[in-house]
């Protein structure tokens, strides 16, 4: 859980930003859209699978270049 203490003299935009890029490191947004639903084992492994062929697909086109 990210904690932000207010320094003395700064906005309040100044805060939230920090704020949100704390939450950003953390991964909670990420771990938040993850757990919305829930996916069974077996669509959870297709996904994983097809993450990895699209992250080999884009070295491949990156080598090639």
């Amino acid at each position: 859980m990210p904690v932000i203490k207010v320094k003395d003299n700064e906005s309040f935009e100044q805060a939230m930003k920090r704020f949100k890029k704390t939450c950003e490191k953390a991964g909670i947004l990420t771990e938040l859209r993850r757990r919305e639903y829930y996916d069974k084992p077996s669509i959870r492994k297709k996904k994983k699978a097809a993450a990895s062929r699209k992250r080999a697909l884009k070295k491949i086109r990156r080598m090639a270049r």
